[in-house]
Protein backbone atom coordinates (compact mmCIF):
# COMPACT_ATOMS: atom_id res chain seq x y z
CA UNK A 1 0.00 0.00 0.00
CA UNK A 2 2.97 2.28 0.71
CA UNK A 3 4.33 1.91 -2.96
CA UNK A 4 0.81 2.77 -4.42
CA UNK A 5 0.95 6.02 -2.39
CA UNK A 6 4.24 7.14 -3.47
CA UNK A 7 4.01 5.86 -7.18
CA UNK A 8 0.80 8.23 -6.93
CA UNK A 9 2.10 11.03 -5.42
CA UNK A 10 5.05 10.71 -8.13
CA UNK A 11 1.95 10.61 -10.66
CA UNK A 12 0.47 13.19 -9.59
CA UNK A 13 3.17 15.88 -9.11
CA UNK A 14 3.96 15.43 -13.08
CA UNK A 15 0.11 15.49 -13.52
CA UNK A 16 -0.01 18.12 -16.85
CA UNK A 17 2.61 15.90 -18.34
CA UNK A 18 0.79 13.07 -17.77
CA UNK A 19 -2.49 14.52 -19.28
CA UNK A 20 -0.32 15.35 -22.11
CA UNK A 21 1.44 12.00 -22.23
CA UNK A 22 -1.64 10.03 -22.60
CA UNK A 23 -3.12 12.16 -25.12
CA UNK A 24 -0.22 12.06 -27.26
CA UNK A 25 -0.36 8.22 -26.93
CA UNK A 26 -4.09 8.26 -27.63
CA UNK A 27 -3.10 10.20 -31.09
CA UNK A 28 -0.19 7.17 -31.52
CA UNK A 29 -2.65 4.60 -30.92
CA UNK A 30 -5.28 5.79 -33.27
CA UNK A 31 -2.92 6.75 -36.23
CA UNK A 32 -1.72 2.88 -35.54
CA UNK A 33 -4.51 1.68 -35.07
CA UNK A 34 -5.71 2.73 -39.30
CA UNK A 35 -2.53 2.05 -40.11
CA UNK A 36 -2.44 -1.72 -38.56
CA UNK A 37 -5.88 -2.43 -39.43
CA UNK A 38 -4.98 -1.10 -43.09
CA UNK A 39 -1.77 -3.87 -42.58
CA UNK A 40 -4.58 -6.22 -41.48
CA UNK A 41 -6.72 -5.97 -44.56
CA UNK A 42 -2.92 -6.35 -46.54
CA UNK A 43 -2.12 -9.93 -45.19
CA UNK A 44 -5.52 -10.91 -45.60
CA UNK A 45 -5.40 -10.26 -49.55
CA UNK A 46 -1.95 -11.43 -49.35
CA UNK A 47 -3.42 -15.11 -47.82
CA UNK A 48 -6.37 -15.06 -50.57
CA UNK A 49 -3.21 -14.67 -53.43
CA UNK A 50 -0.15 -16.40 -51.89
CA UNK A 51 -1.07 -18.72 -49.00
CA UNK A 52 1.69 -20.37 -47.82
CA UNK A 53 3.23 -20.92 -51.41
CA UNK A 54 6.84 -20.91 -52.58
CA UNK A 55 5.79 -16.95 -54.27
CA UNK A 56 4.38 -16.14 -50.73
CA UNK A 57 7.49 -16.97 -48.60
CA UNK A 58 9.87 -15.65 -51.25
CA UNK A 59 8.45 -12.41 -50.78
CA UNK A 60 8.37 -11.83 -47.14
CA UNK A 61 11.83 -13.03 -47.17
CA UNK A 62 12.80 -10.85 -49.80
CA UNK A 63 10.98 -8.07 -47.97
CA UNK A 64 12.52 -8.85 -44.77
CA UNK A 65 16.34 -8.63 -46.25
CA UNK A 66 15.99 -4.85 -47.14
CA UNK A 67 13.59 -4.00 -44.69
CA UNK A 68 16.66 -4.05 -42.47
CA UNK A 69 17.50 -1.13 -43.57
CA UNK A 70 14.81 0.53 -42.32
CA UNK A 71 15.01 -0.90 -38.94
CA UNK A 72 18.87 -0.52 -39.11
CA UNK A 73 18.38 3.05 -39.33
CA UNK A 74 15.03 4.34 -39.51
CA UNK A 75 12.67 4.95 -36.44
CA UNK A 76 14.72 2.63 -34.24
CA UNK A 77 18.06 4.78 -34.14
CA UNK A 78 16.06 7.86 -34.80
CA UNK A 79 13.83 7.31 -31.55
CA UNK A 80 17.34 7.05 -29.42
CA UNK A 81 19.43 9.48 -31.15
CA UNK A 82 18.16 12.08 -33.00
CA UNK A 83 14.19 12.71 -30.93
CA UNK A 84 15.62 13.02 -27.45
CA UNK A 85 17.88 15.88 -28.61
CA UNK A 86 15.97 17.60 -31.16
CA UNK A 87 13.07 17.41 -28.54
CA UNK A 88 15.50 18.78 -25.80
CA UNK A 89 16.65 21.75 -27.81
CA UNK A 90 13.09 22.58 -27.70
CA UNK A 91 12.07 22.52 -24.52
CA UNK A 92 15.08 24.89 -23.80
CA UNK A 93 13.45 26.97 -26.52
CA UNK A 94 16.08 26.63 -29.23
CA UNK A 95 14.04 26.03 -31.73
CA UNK A 96 15.95 27.47 -34.49
CA UNK A 97 19.45 25.27 -33.60
CA UNK A 98 16.91 22.06 -33.56
CA UNK A 99 15.94 22.64 -37.06
CA UNK A 100 19.42 23.25 -37.93
CA UNK A 101 19.97 19.58 -36.40
CA UNK A 102 17.48 18.28 -37.87
CA UNK A 103 18.18 19.01 -41.59
CA UNK A 104 21.98 17.92 -41.11
CA UNK A 105 20.87 14.97 -40.06
CA UNK A 106 18.42 14.45 -42.78
CA UNK A 107 21.27 15.26 -44.89
CA UNK A 108 23.43 12.93 -43.90
CA UNK A 109 21.06 9.98 -43.44
CA UNK A 110 19.55 10.80 -47.01
CA UNK A 111 23.50 10.48 -48.46
CA UNK A 112 24.62 7.05 -46.07
CA UNK A 113 20.98 5.72 -47.01
CA UNK A 114 21.69 6.48 -50.79
CA UNK A 115 24.80 4.47 -50.59
CA UNK A 116 23.71 1.42 -49.03
CA UNK A 117 20.47 1.40 -50.99
CA UNK A 118 22.72 1.21 -54.17
CA UNK A 119 25.45 -1.41 -52.96
CA UNK A 120 22.27 -3.22 -51.78
CA UNK A 121 20.61 -3.53 -55.74
CA UNK A 122 24.07 -4.00 -57.06
CA UNK A 123 25.67 -7.22 -54.63
CA UNK A 124 21.16 -8.56 -54.03
CA UNK A 125 22.41 -12.41 -55.84
CA UNK A 126 25.34 -12.30 -53.18
CA UNK A 127 23.00 -10.98 -50.11
CA UNK A 128 20.05 -13.72 -50.91
CA UNK A 129 22.80 -16.12 -50.77
CA UNK A 130 24.14 -14.50 -46.97
CA UNK A 131 20.38 -14.25 -45.92
CA UNK A 132 18.27 -17.53 -47.58
CA UNK A 133 20.90 -19.74 -48.27
CA UNK A 134 18.23 -22.55 -47.98
CA UNK A 135 16.61 -21.09 -51.54
CA UNK A 136 17.61 -22.17 -55.06
CA UNK A 137 16.70 -22.51 -58.04
CA UNK A 138 13.34 -20.56 -59.03
CA UNK A 139 13.29 -19.44 -55.36
CA UNK A 140 16.58 -18.11 -55.53
CA UNK A 141 16.30 -15.86 -58.85
CA UNK A 142 12.91 -14.68 -57.66
CA UNK A 143 14.36 -13.71 -54.25
CA UNK A 144 17.11 -11.69 -55.80
CA UNK A 145 14.88 -10.02 -58.29
CA UNK A 146 12.36 -8.78 -55.19
CA UNK A 147 15.46 -7.56 -53.11
CA UNK A 148 16.59 -5.40 -56.28
CA UNK A 149 13.09 -3.98 -56.99
CA UNK A 150 12.48 -3.83 -53.14
CA UNK A 151 15.72 -1.95 -52.01
CA UNK A 152 14.40 1.93 -53.16
CA UNK A 153 11.53 1.44 -51.30
CA UNK A 154 12.95 0.76 -48.30
CA UNK A 155 15.33 3.77 -48.39
CA UNK A 156 12.65 5.76 -48.74
CA UNK A 157 10.47 4.46 -45.23
CA UNK A 158 14.43 5.62 -43.89
CA UNK A 159 13.55 8.98 -44.89
CA UNK A 160 9.88 8.57 -43.62
CA UNK A 161 11.46 7.57 -39.93
CA UNK A 162 13.28 11.06 -40.34
CA UNK A 163 9.69 12.47 -40.91
CA UNK A 164 8.42 10.89 -38.06
CA UNK A 165 11.13 11.80 -35.82
CA UNK A 166 10.16 15.48 -35.86
CA UNK A 167 6.80 15.51 -36.29
CA UNK A 168 7.35 13.63 -33.05
CA UNK A 169 9.00 15.63 -31.09
CA UNK A 170 6.43 18.93 -32.24
CA UNK A 171 3.97 16.29 -30.51
CA UNK A 172 2.28 15.70 -33.92
CA UNK A 173 1.77 12.02 -33.72
CA UNK A 174 -1.29 11.37 -36.08
CA UNK A 175 -0.06 12.02 -39.61
CA UNK A 176 3.16 10.01 -38.92
CA UNK A 177 1.63 6.99 -37.77
CA UNK A 178 -1.45 7.24 -40.26
CA UNK A 179 0.79 7.96 -43.58
CA UNK A 180 1.84 3.44 -43.51
CA UNK A 181 -1.80 3.36 -44.67
CA UNK A 182 -0.95 4.53 -48.28
CA UNK A 183 2.21 1.91 -48.19
CA UNK A 184 -0.61 -0.73 -47.28
CA UNK A 185 -2.77 0.73 -49.91
CA UNK A 186 -0.71 0.62 -52.53
CA UNK A 187 0.28 -3.07 -52.16
CA UNK A 188 -3.60 -3.71 -52.05
CA UNK A 189 -4.16 -2.44 -55.16
CA UNK A 190 -1.27 -4.14 -56.90
CA UNK A 191 -2.45 -7.35 -55.65
CA UNK A 192 -6.26 -6.71 -56.04
CA UNK A 193 -5.59 -5.32 -59.52
CA UNK A 194 -3.53 -8.16 -61.48
CA UNK A 195 -4.32 -10.84 -58.84
CA UNK A 196 -6.30 -13.81 -60.46
CA UNK A 197 -4.43 -12.58 -64.33
CA UNK A 198 -1.26 -13.80 -63.42
CA UNK A 199 0.71 -16.49 -62.08
CA UNK A 200 2.13 -16.10 -58.38
CA UNK A 201 5.75 -15.49 -59.35
CA UNK A 202 4.71 -12.38 -61.74
CA UNK A 203 2.03 -11.14 -58.70
CA UNK A 204 5.30 -11.15 -56.28
CA UNK A 205 7.23 -8.71 -58.61
CA UNK A 206 3.93 -6.62 -59.61
CA UNK A 207 3.65 -6.56 -55.82
CA UNK A 208 7.54 -5.27 -55.03
CA UNK A 209 6.73 -2.33 -57.12
CA UNK A 210 3.33 -1.67 -55.56
CA UNK A 211 5.74 -1.68 -52.42
CA UNK A 212 7.57 1.00 -53.90
CA UNK A 213 4.92 3.11 -54.44
CA UNK A 214 3.93 2.81 -51.44
CA UNK A 215 7.01 4.06 -49.78
CA UNK A 216 7.00 7.05 -51.69
CA UNK A 217 3.66 7.89 -50.96
CA UNK A 218 4.57 7.31 -46.94
CA UNK A 219 7.22 9.80 -47.43
CA UNK A 220 5.47 12.41 -49.67
CA UNK A 221 2.60 12.83 -47.32
CA UNK A 222 4.90 13.74 -44.59
CA UNK A 223 6.84 16.13 -46.09
CA UNK A 224 4.99 19.31 -46.38
CA UNK A 225 4.14 18.84 -42.38
CA UNK A 226 7.68 18.71 -41.80
CA UNK A 227 8.49 22.00 -43.27
CA UNK A 228 5.53 23.65 -42.40
CA UNK A 229 6.72 23.14 -38.24
CA UNK A 230 10.17 22.82 -38.83
CA UNK A 231 10.33 26.41 -40.77
CA UNK A 232 14.11 27.18 -40.04
CA UNK A 233 15.03 23.94 -41.27
CA UNK A 234 18.12 23.72 -43.79
CA UNK A 235 19.94 21.14 -45.47
CA UNK A 236 23.86 20.23 -45.40
CA UNK A 237 26.23 18.50 -43.92
CA UNK A 238 27.78 20.61 -40.96
CA UNK A 239 29.23 18.62 -38.11
CA UNK A 240 30.01 21.41 -36.21
CA UNK A 241 27.23 21.75 -34.39
CA UNK A 242 27.32 20.01 -31.23
CA UNK A 243 24.22 18.76 -31.02
CA UNK A 244 24.66 17.00 -34.40
CA UNK A 245 28.27 15.34 -32.75
CA UNK A 246 25.99 14.04 -29.89
CA UNK A 247 22.96 12.87 -31.88
CA UNK A 248 26.01 10.49 -34.02
CA UNK A 249 27.20 9.78 -30.81
CA UNK A 250 24.15 8.37 -29.17
CA UNK A 251 23.54 6.66 -32.88
CA UNK A 252 26.58 4.38 -32.77
CA UNK A 253 25.48 1.64 -29.97
CA UNK A 254 22.04 1.95 -31.08
CA UNK A 255 22.58 1.32 -34.95
CA UNK A 256 25.02 -1.77 -33.61
CA UNK A 257 22.54 -3.23 -31.29
CA UNK A 258 19.95 -2.34 -34.19
CA UNK A 259 22.58 -4.65 -36.26
CA UNK A 260 22.81 -7.38 -33.33
CA UNK A 261 18.77 -7.48 -33.47
CA UNK A 262 19.06 -7.59 -37.04
CA UNK A 263 21.41 -10.56 -37.17
CA UNK A 264 18.47 -12.51 -35.20
CA UNK A 265 16.04 -11.73 -37.80
CA UNK A 266 18.89 -12.76 -40.82
CA UNK A 267 19.20 -15.88 -38.76
CA UNK A 268 15.47 -16.72 -38.16
CA UNK A 269 15.23 -15.94 -41.73
CA UNK A 270 17.72 -17.97 -42.82
CA UNK A 271 16.92 -21.13 -40.61
CA UNK A 272 13.23 -20.83 -41.98
CA UNK A 273 15.30 -21.01 -45.41
CA UNK A 274 15.72 -24.30 -44.38
CA UNK A 275 12.50 -25.49 -42.92
CA UNK A 276 10.66 -24.92 -46.11
CA UNK A 277 8.36 -21.83 -47.77
CA UNK A 278 5.56 -22.16 -45.39
CA UNK A 279 7.96 -21.79 -42.25
CA UNK A 280 8.96 -18.24 -43.51
CA UNK A 281 5.42 -17.40 -44.04
CA UNK A 282 3.70 -18.92 -41.29
CA UNK A 283 6.49 -16.62 -39.45
CA UNK A 284 5.25 -13.52 -41.16
CA UNK A 285 1.53 -14.22 -40.86
CA UNK A 286 1.85 -15.13 -37.30
CA UNK A 287 4.06 -11.86 -36.56
CA UNK A 288 0.78 -9.82 -38.55
CA UNK A 289 -0.88 -10.01 -35.74
CA UNK A 290 1.90 -10.66 -33.01
CA UNK A 291 2.82 -6.79 -33.60
CA UNK A 292 -0.48 -5.68 -33.39
CA UNK A 293 -0.36 -5.09 -29.54
CA UNK A 294 3.33 -4.33 -29.68
CA UNK A 295 3.06 -1.01 -31.97
CA UNK A 296 -0.81 -0.34 -31.34
CA UNK A 297 0.10 -0.42 -27.16
CA UNK A 298 3.50 -0.42 -26.29
CA UNK A 299 4.70 1.68 -29.67
CA UNK A 300 2.39 4.16 -28.71
CA UNK A 301 2.74 4.76 -25.40
CA UNK A 302 6.44 4.65 -25.54
CA UNK A 303 7.17 6.87 -28.45
CA UNK A 304 4.40 9.63 -26.65
CA UNK A 305 6.35 9.41 -23.68
CA UNK A 306 10.22 9.14 -25.10
CA UNK A 307 9.77 13.61 -25.85
CA UNK A 308 8.25 13.98 -22.52
CA UNK A 309 11.14 12.02 -20.83
CA UNK A 310 13.71 14.14 -22.89
CA UNK A 311 12.24 16.84 -22.03
CA UNK A 312 12.11 16.56 -18.24
CA UNK A 313 14.36 19.17 -16.57
CA UNK A 314 15.60 20.38 -12.83
CA UNK A 315 17.79 18.33 -10.66
CA UNK A 316 19.37 14.85 -10.76
CA UNK A 317 16.29 13.67 -8.19
CA UNK A 318 13.83 15.57 -9.67
CA UNK A 319 14.37 14.23 -13.31
CA UNK A 320 14.72 10.71 -11.76
CA UNK A 321 11.38 11.36 -10.18
CA UNK A 322 9.40 12.54 -13.02
CA UNK A 323 10.87 9.44 -14.69
CA UNK A 324 9.61 6.79 -12.06
CA UNK A 325 6.42 8.08 -12.54
CA UNK A 326 6.02 8.14 -16.23
CA UNK A 327 7.30 4.18 -16.04
CA UNK A 328 5.13 3.55 -13.41
CA UNK A 329 2.12 4.84 -15.31
CA UNK A 330 3.16 4.06 -18.64
CA UNK A 331 3.87 0.04 -17.98
CA UNK A 332 0.60 -0.27 -16.02
CA UNK A 333 -1.18 0.97 -19.57
CA UNK A 334 1.06 -1.46 -21.29
CA UNK A 335 0.38 -4.46 -19.25
CA UNK A 336 -3.69 -3.72 -18.67
CA UNK A 337 -3.94 -3.60 -22.48
CA UNK A 338 -1.63 -6.43 -23.42
CA UNK A 339 -1.86 -9.23 -20.98
CA UNK A 340 -5.30 -9.92 -22.38
CA UNK A 341 -3.99 -10.07 -25.84
CA UNK A 342 -1.35 -12.90 -24.43
CA UNK A 343 -4.27 -14.33 -23.13
CA UNK A 344 -6.39 -14.32 -26.39
CA UNK A 345 -3.31 -15.27 -28.77
CA UNK A 346 -3.42 -18.31 -26.71
CA UNK A 347 -6.77 -18.54 -25.99
CA UNK A 348 -8.50 -17.66 -29.32
CA UNK A 349 -5.73 -17.67 -31.31
CA UNK A 350 -7.42 -20.09 -33.93
CA UNK A 351 -10.81 -18.02 -34.55
CA UNK A 352 -8.14 -14.83 -34.86
CA UNK A 353 -6.01 -16.60 -37.36
CA UNK A 354 -8.75 -18.17 -39.58
CA UNK A 355 -10.95 -14.80 -39.42
CA UNK A 356 -8.21 -12.61 -40.15
CA UNK A 357 -6.49 -15.29 -42.65
CA UNK A 358 -8.19 -18.11 -44.01
CA UNK A 359 -9.99 -17.39 -47.63
CA UNK A 360 -8.67 -18.43 -50.91
CA UNK A 361 -5.13 -20.62 -50.74
CA UNK A 362 -4.99 -20.34 -47.08
CA UNK A 363 -6.93 -22.82 -45.52
CA UNK A 364 -7.69 -24.74 -42.09
CA UNK A 365 -4.46 -26.50 -41.46
CA UNK A 366 -2.45 -22.72 -42.21
CA UNK A 367 -4.92 -21.59 -39.93
CA UNK A 368 -3.44 -24.49 -37.43
CA UNK A 369 0.15 -24.03 -38.16
CA UNK A 370 0.18 -19.97 -37.74
CA UNK A 371 -1.63 -20.54 -34.35
CA UNK A 372 0.77 -22.76 -33.56
CA UNK A 373 3.66 -20.47 -33.95
CA UNK A 374 1.48 -17.50 -32.61
CA UNK A 375 1.24 -18.73 -29.22
CA UNK A 376 5.10 -19.24 -29.51
CA UNK A 377 5.47 -15.61 -29.77
CA UNK A 378 2.73 -14.79 -27.35
CA UNK A 379 5.31 -16.13 -24.62
CA UNK A 380 7.35 -13.09 -24.57
CA UNK A 381 4.84 -10.68 -25.90
CA UNK A 382 4.71 -8.87 -22.14
CA UNK A 383 8.10 -8.61 -21.82
CA UNK A 384 8.46 -7.09 -25.34
CA UNK A 385 5.76 -4.48 -24.90
CA UNK A 386 7.07 -3.52 -21.56
CA UNK A 387 10.90 -3.23 -22.38
CA UNK A 388 9.81 -0.76 -25.01
CA UNK A 389 9.08 1.69 -22.20
CA UNK A 390 12.39 1.03 -19.95
CA UNK A 391 14.53 1.43 -23.31
CA UNK A 392 12.81 4.83 -23.59
CA UNK A 393 13.91 5.65 -20.58
CA UNK A 394 17.69 4.95 -21.04
CA UNK A 395 17.35 6.80 -24.50
CA UNK A 396 15.54 9.99 -22.79
CA UNK A 397 18.78 9.48 -20.23
CA UNK A 398 21.21 9.89 -23.60
CA UNK A 399 21.92 5.99 -22.16
CA UNK A 400 22.28 4.22 -25.47
CA UNK A 401 24.90 1.61 -24.69
CA UNK A 402 23.12 -0.07 -21.77
CA UNK A 403 19.92 -1.00 -24.11
CA UNK A 404 22.23 -2.23 -26.76
CA UNK A 405 24.31 -4.86 -24.30
CA UNK A 406 20.87 -6.64 -23.08
CA UNK A 407 19.85 -6.99 -27.09
CA UNK A 408 22.82 -8.46 -26.73
CA UNK A 409 22.35 -10.95 -24.66
CA UNK A 410 18.37 -11.21 -26.03
CA UNK A 411 19.83 -12.30 -29.18
CA UNK A 412 22.04 -14.51 -28.34
CA UNK A 413 19.87 -16.43 -26.47
CA UNK A 414 17.19 -16.43 -29.29
CA UNK A 415 19.73 -17.36 -31.50
CA UNK A 416 21.22 -20.47 -29.61
CA UNK A 417 17.73 -21.59 -28.17
CA UNK A 418 16.18 -21.20 -31.60
CA UNK A 419 18.81 -23.18 -33.65
CA UNK A 420 18.64 -26.00 -30.49
CA UNK A 421 15.13 -26.12 -31.13
CA UNK A 422 14.94 -25.53 -34.76
CA UNK A 423 17.07 -27.86 -35.90
CA UNK A 424 18.74 -31.04 -33.45
CA UNK A 425 15.73 -30.90 -30.92
CA UNK A 426 12.87 -30.73 -33.68
CA UNK A 427 12.40 -34.11 -35.12
CA UNK A 428 12.55 -35.58 -31.26
CA UNK A 429 9.73 -32.52 -30.04
CA UNK A 430 8.06 -34.14 -33.10
CA UNK A 431 7.73 -37.65 -32.46
CA UNK A 432 6.79 -36.82 -28.89
CA UNK A 433 4.03 -34.87 -30.46
CA UNK A 434 2.73 -37.41 -32.85
CA UNK A 435 3.14 -40.11 -30.19
CA UNK A 436 0.63 -37.99 -27.75
CA UNK A 437 -1.57 -37.88 -30.65
CA UNK A 438 -0.91 -34.57 -32.36
CA UNK A 439 -1.85 -34.51 -35.90
CA UNK A 440 0.98 -31.91 -37.74
CA UNK A 441 -0.86 -29.14 -39.98
CA UNK A 442 -0.98 -30.42 -43.79
CA UNK A 443 1.23 -27.69 -44.35
CA UNK A 444 4.38 -28.03 -46.85
CA UNK A 445 7.04 -30.80 -44.92
CA UNK A 446 5.31 -30.45 -42.24
CA UNK A 447 8.26 -32.05 -39.45
CA UNK A 448 10.45 -29.34 -41.05
CA UNK A 449 7.68 -26.18 -40.58
CA UNK A 450 7.02 -27.29 -37.00
CA UNK A 451 10.40 -25.39 -36.27
CA UNK A 452 9.29 -22.03 -36.63
CA UNK A 453 7.28 -22.72 -33.36
CA UNK A 454 10.57 -23.44 -32.05
CA UNK A 455 11.84 -20.48 -33.38
CA UNK A 456 9.06 -18.00 -32.07
CA UNK A 457 8.97 -19.38 -28.40
CA UNK A 458 12.98 -18.79 -28.39
CA UNK A 459 12.73 -15.30 -29.19
CA UNK A 460 9.95 -15.40 -26.55
CA UNK A 461 12.19 -16.39 -23.82
CA UNK A 462 15.08 -14.06 -24.37
CA UNK A 463 12.58 -11.16 -24.31
CA UNK A 464 12.11 -11.92 -20.74
CA UNK A 465 15.79 -12.04 -20.26
CA UNK A 466 16.13 -8.59 -21.69
CA UNK A 467 13.63 -6.62 -19.81
CA UNK A 468 14.81 -8.58 -17.08
CA UNK A 469 17.97 -6.69 -17.52
CA UNK A 470 16.99 -3.73 -18.41
CA UNK A 471 14.53 -2.78 -14.93
CA UNK A 472 17.57 -4.00 -12.92
CA UNK A 473 20.29 -1.78 -14.47
CA UNK A 474 17.28 1.02 -14.68
CA UNK A 475 16.96 0.64 -11.09
CA UNK A 476 20.34 1.52 -10.40
CA UNK A 477 20.03 5.06 -11.81
CA UNK A 478 16.69 6.16 -10.75
CA UNK A 479 15.37 3.86 -8.33
CA UNK A 480 13.25 1.26 -8.82
CA UNK A 481 9.96 0.99 -10.64
CA UNK A 482 7.90 -2.41 -10.08
CA UNK A 483 4.49 -3.01 -10.57
CA UNK A 484 2.22 -3.50 -7.96
CA UNK A 485 1.74 -7.66 -7.50
CA UNK A 486 -2.32 -6.82 -6.63
CA UNK A 487 -2.57 -5.03 -10.03
CA UNK A 488 -0.86 -8.10 -12.01
CA UNK A 489 -3.21 -10.52 -10.04
CA UNK A 490 -6.30 -8.62 -10.75
CA UNK A 491 -5.14 -8.24 -15.01
CA UNK A 492 -4.30 -11.65 -14.83
CA UNK A 493 -7.35 -12.89 -13.45
CA UNK A 494 -9.56 -10.65 -15.84
CA UNK A 495 -7.22 -11.85 -19.06
CA UNK A 496 -7.90 -15.68 -17.75
CA UNK A 497 -11.71 -15.65 -17.36
CA UNK A 498 -12.31 -13.57 -20.75
CA UNK A 499 -9.84 -16.24 -22.10
CA UNK A 500 -12.46 -18.84 -20.83
CA UNK A 501 -15.77 -17.03 -21.88
CA UNK A 502 -13.77 -16.57 -25.29
CA UNK A 503 -13.48 -20.52 -25.86
CA UNK A 504 -16.29 -21.33 -24.51
CA UNK A 505 -18.33 -18.80 -27.27
CA UNK A 506 -15.94 -19.87 -30.09
CA UNK A 507 -16.68 -23.98 -29.41
CA UNK A 508 -20.41 -23.38 -28.47
CA UNK A 509 -22.00 -20.68 -30.61
CA UNK A 510 -19.32 -18.93 -32.52
CA UNK A 511 -20.41 -21.44 -35.39
CA UNK A 512 -23.81 -20.92 -35.22
CA UNK A 513 -22.73 -16.77 -36.05
CA UNK A 514 -20.73 -17.81 -38.97
CA UNK A 515 -23.60 -20.40 -40.45
CA UNK A 516 -25.52 -16.58 -40.67
CA UNK A 517 -23.22 -14.83 -42.43
CA UNK A 518 -22.40 -14.59 -46.09
CA UNK A 519 -19.24 -17.04 -47.03
CA UNK A 520 -17.96 -14.09 -50.11
CA UNK A 521 -13.92 -13.74 -49.52
CA UNK A 522 -14.50 -15.55 -46.39
CA UNK A 523 -16.14 -13.14 -44.89
CA UNK A 524 -18.23 -15.30 -42.51
CA UNK A 525 -15.10 -16.43 -40.63
CA UNK A 526 -14.19 -12.56 -40.11
CA UNK A 527 -17.76 -11.98 -38.21
CA UNK A 528 -17.13 -15.08 -36.13
CA UNK A 529 -13.54 -13.94 -35.41
CA UNK A 530 -14.88 -10.64 -34.26
CA UNK A 531 -18.11 -11.93 -32.24
CA UNK A 532 -15.52 -14.06 -30.80
CA UNK A 533 -12.88 -10.93 -29.69
CA UNK A 534 -15.77 -9.29 -28.76
CA UNK A 535 -16.76 -11.49 -26.25
CA UNK A 536 -13.68 -11.93 -24.98
CA UNK A 537 -13.20 -7.99 -24.50
CA UNK A 538 -16.50 -7.36 -22.85
CA UNK A 539 -15.65 -10.47 -20.62
CA UNK A 540 -12.26 -8.86 -19.81
CA UNK A 541 -13.39 -5.20 -18.88
CA UNK A 542 -16.50 -5.86 -17.37
CA UNK A 543 -14.20 -8.45 -14.71
CA UNK A 544 -11.47 -6.14 -14.47
CA UNK A 545 -14.18 -2.99 -13.49
CA UNK A 546 -15.25 -5.42 -10.94
CA UNK A 547 -12.11 -5.91 -9.38
CA UNK A 548 -11.55 -2.17 -9.38
CA UNK A 549 -8.99 -1.87 -12.21
CA UNK A 550 -8.30 1.51 -12.71
CA UNK A 551 -7.18 1.70 -16.16
CA UNK A 552 -10.89 0.48 -16.89
CA UNK A 553 -12.06 4.19 -16.45
CA UNK A 554 -9.77 5.30 -19.13
CA UNK A 555 -10.74 2.91 -21.69
CA UNK A 556 -14.52 3.56 -20.82
CA UNK A 557 -13.68 7.51 -21.10
CA UNK A 558 -12.37 6.98 -24.54
CA UNK A 559 -14.76 4.96 -25.86
CA UNK A 560 -17.75 7.74 -24.50
CA UNK A 561 -15.91 10.11 -26.57
CA UNK A 562 -15.81 8.23 -29.45
CA UNK A 563 -19.01 7.62 -29.30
Amino acid sequence: MGDDENRMNEVGTAAPGNRMQRGGATLVAQGIFLSRIAGLVRERVFAHYFGNSMAGGVFKAALRIPNALQNLFGEGVLSASFIPVYAKLRAEGKGELADRVAGVVGSFLALFVGIVVALGMLFSPTIVVLIAAGFDGEAHALAVRLVRILFPGIGLLVMSAWCLGILNSHRRFFVSYTAPVLWSAAMIGAMVGFGGTVDEERLAVILAWGTVVGSALQFGVQLPHVFALARSLRFGFDKTLEPVRLVFRNAGPVIVGRGVVQVSAFVDTMIGSFLGAAAIAGIAYAQTLYMLPVSLFAMSIAAAELPEMAGAIGSSSEIAGALRARIGAAQRRVAFLVVPSLVAFLAIGTSLVGGLFETGRFGPDDTIYVTWILGGYAIGLLAVTVSRVYSSAFYALHDTRTPLRFAMIRVAVAILLGLAIAMPLRPWLVGIATNLGVTLPAVDNPSLAVGAVGLAFAGGIASWIELTLLRRALATKIGATPMPGSFLAKIWGAAIVAGTAGALFAAEVAGFVVGLLPKTFGLHRVGGAVAVAAVFGVVYLSTAAVLRVEEVGGVMRRLRRRG
